[in-house]
């Protein structure tokens, strides 16, 4: 376990920084499959924040879900290869 999860699979960590909300925001629900503890967690949240369109991530570890707003339409399969790369299969939208 990495030293961000606490024992019940939760991430301890957070990047400090605020989002603010834009008038065209908007949320995409995608399902993500290999996701199974607080680390996976912070993993694509970390992946999935570093894209400039992203305003925020929301894993759902639980039911397989990552929701992603972003500024505008998300690019699904920009949004697939970053959850890939980080070692998780982006399996449609949900």
């Amino acid at each position: 376990m990495s030293d961000c999860c606490t024992p019940d699979g939760s991430c301890s960590t957070s990047n400090g920084e605020a989002t603010t909300a834009v008038a065209d925001a908007q949320k995409t629900v995608y399902r993500v499959s290999g996701m199974s503890c607080g680390h996976c967690k912070s993993t694509l949240t970390a992946a999935l924040g570093e894209l400039e369109v992203v305003q925020s991530v929301e894993v759902d570890v639980d039911a397989g879900q990552v929701t992603v707003t972003t500024g505008g339409a998300p690019d699904d399969a920009l949004i697939a290869e970053i959850v890939d790369d980080a070692g998780y299969e982006l399996t449609g939208r949900a």
